[in-house]
């Protein structure tokens, strides 16, 4: 472990520290890790590097008063972030039922933050302290910042920044905006005059302080109207970029106007480096050994991020939201010091997990007019196919891999993180995919088609199947010609909307053709500020007010989700119901085609009636054989 020293998390640590009073306490939702992966310790080391001091209290009682009061009131203010998930998603599966544990706690365990977290800790602080300063920020606030679908409660809610009683809430990455703020709170400007910095949203009845904004429906119209929200959420869609964005307000029957202001913009490659190159102590509170620390960190001690944004456009993705589309990358140099500093730690075993961000080949904006003039509003760099003005180049990310390979104690260098397979087959000049199936696969190389559906597809924001299949053709041909015999893994998706049954068995189909059955299948999460979330909401295409077809009874979900899995016996009676709905008794029966065999005497265009028959008469015999067998052993 480093020496490097951690922020204070008790009382103790801040009279050690020679603390009187914090500037900022920051109030967390997950265990205190120290870690560039984590958005505490990004914000705290940042704001501490620039003068101000910071207390941590992490997963605080929610039922007791005092366990926000550890340190008393912070000199400017206090800052609340749910933690690295969004606390609904971080608890409850799709089907709305607990998970077993929480990655982002010390031992796994599970109840230690509330749900809702951000509006929990900020209603528990307001009513501690009633004019301290409240900003909110992270994953949770970022995608609520407006009014909003919970999938959970199945309830259209208000902006995040009344619920919590928060006073400002910070969007996106935030270390701009957080620097920002407090400065300005340090120069004596109060909370409710910090209107004007950019990636945040802020609550006023005075609508002198608004210039140039767009005026969206109010909450109790979209609440009352899906049609205005569908409306509402497509302005937003296209007002996500720092050069175009205009200044959002959603009005509230009460006179209060939620005000959001255009995002910041990119961070420059020098302020990328100087963010990972803070004093991180790279781990978890040594507090949390006894538990046997916090899950979280294995997937990323030995990760190095090169990159955040995408221009991928996936409609179920909230990259767009939080992120943005512009990509922001580090420079070699400080990728690679990362990469030494990994090789020093005691159980570093030679092997970098990967090396990435949200897509992981993009290392570059996705034209040249991105950094001047901002991203297109109403067309996609991918989708439905790739923009003739695309800039399509691995020249940089290769380079960068092959450095990673040449550092001392390195053995392997995997690539993990989601590889954009329509981008890559973009790319005239193969080396680039020639190495990363070489050197950068473990035996398994993970991408994300979704499906096979052109219909689902063209709703998923994603490229046609036959993008995908160009793709395993050629990946199949470089495993061959470089003699080795990797596979590819890919991620799919069920129900999301536009997908019917018919849909998801032409998915099951082409598994059977494929012989392939997913361990995993991830059902669609409705999470907040997606296309995809507001197209199952409001039952709607945002882009183009169409209807669209959206899977919500829990039972059909089931069916489309056992489809994908349909040679798990567990399956076979969603299966089969699935097939008869949709008039595909074909698929029950003896073929090869066939995806389930019929039940005893029945007989399907499948199941060939004399095969039914004669698999009947055989189970029948094989269990009077066993009765005799078991008799024979019992000297009956």
């Amino acid at each position: 472990m480093s020496n490097k020293e951690f922020l204070p998390i008790c009382k103790e640590d801040m009279e050690r520290q020679n603390i009187t009073q914090f500037d900022f306490v920051y109030v967390i939702g997950d265990a205190y890790v120290d870690h560039p992966s984590f958005g505490h310790a990004i914000i705290s080391r940042l704001l501490q590097s620039h003068g101000y001091s910071v207390g941590i209290i992490s997963q605080p009682d929610w039922k007791e008063e005092e366990s926000i009061a550890i340190y008393g009131a912070p000199r400017l203010a206090f800052l609340v972030s749910a933690g690295n998930m969004d606390s609904m998603v971080n608890h409850y599966f799709v089907s709305k039922k607990p998970r077993p544990q929480d990655a982002y706690t010390a031992g796994g365990e599970k109840g230690k933050r509330p749900d809702r977290a951000t509006a929990v800790y900020g209603n528990l602080i307001r009513k501690k302290y009633k004019k301290t300063p409240i900003i909110i920020g992270g994953i949770e606030a970022s995608l609520r910042r407006m009014a909003h679908y919970d999938y959970w409660s199945d309830s259209f809610k208000r902006s995040l920044l009344l619920d919590s009683q928060a006073d400002l809430l910070l969007y996106g990455m935030g270390e701009r905006s957080i620097i920002e703020v407090a400065d300005a709170l340090n120069s004596g400007i109060a909370i409710s005059d910090i209107t004007f910095i950019k990636g945040t949203v802020y609550k006023t009845k005075n609508k002198d302080s608004l210039y140039d904004e767009l005026m969206l429906p109010s909450y109790e119209e979209m609440k009352e109207n899906k049609v205005k929200y569908a409306q509402s959420f497509r302005i937003q869609y296209e007002n996500t970029d720092p050069f175009t964005g205009k200044v959002l307000v959603e009005p509230y029957h009460n006179g209060v106007l939620i005000v959001q202001n255009p995002p910041q913009p990119p961070l420059s490659e020098e302020e990328m480096d100087d963010v990972y190159a803070l004093p991180f102590c790279r781990t978890y509170h040594p507090s949390y050994e006894e538990k046997g620390g916090v899950p979280a960190i294995r997937e990323i001690k030995f990760s190095l991020t090169s990159n955040r944004g995408c221009f991928g456009g996936c409609n179920f993705c909230a990259l767009t939201f939080h992120q943005g589309r512009i990509i922001q990358t580090r420079s070699h140099e400080s990728i690679l010091d990362e990469a030494k500093e990994l090789t020093k730690e005691k159980d570093f075993k030679g092997y970098i997990h990967d090396v990435g961000g949200p897509t992981a080949n993009f290392r570059y904006p996705s034209c040249e007019k991105q950094l001047t003039h901002g991203v297109c509003k109403t067309k996609q760099c991918l989708f439905p196919t790739p923009c003739k003005n695309l800039t399509v180049d691995h020249e940089d990310y290769l380079t960068l891999l092959r450095k990673l390979r040449a550092v001392e104690g390195v053995k392997k260098v995997f690539v993990r993180s989601g590889i954009r397979f329509d981008y890559l087959l973009e790319d005239e000049d193969d080396t680039f995919f020639k190495e990363l199936v070489q050197y950068h696969v473990s035996g398994q190389l993970k991408v994300a088609p979704e499906h096979i559906s052109d219909a689902v597809l063209s709703k998923m924001g994603k490229p046609n199947n036959g993008v995908y299949q160009k793709f395993i053709k050629k990946y199949k041909e470089l495993n061959e010609k470089l003699g080795l015999k990797q596979f590819l893994v890919p991620y799919l998706m069920s129900s999301h909307p536009g997908s019917t049954l018919k849909e998801a068995i032409e998915l099951a189909e082409y598994l059977r053709d494929l012989g392939y059955m997913p361990e995993q299948v991830q059902d669609f999460y409705p999470t907040p500020s997606t296309l995809s979330t507001v197209m199952y909401y409001t039952e709607l295409n945002p882009e183009d007010m169409k209807p669209v077809y959206v899977c919500k009874n829990p039972h059909e979900k089931a069916m489309q989700r056992a489809l994908i899995q349909y040679r798990n016996p567990q399956n076979y009676a969603l299966v089969r119901e699935a097939l008869i709905n949709a008039h595909r008794e074909d698929l029950i029966g003896f073929d090869k085609k066939c995806l389930i065999r019929p039940q005893r005497g029945e007989t399907f265009p499948g199941g060939k009636g004399k095969n039914t028959k004669k698999a009947e008469g055989k189970s029948v015999q094989g269990k009077k054989k066993t009765i005799r067998n078991v008799h024979k052993k019992k000297g009956k």
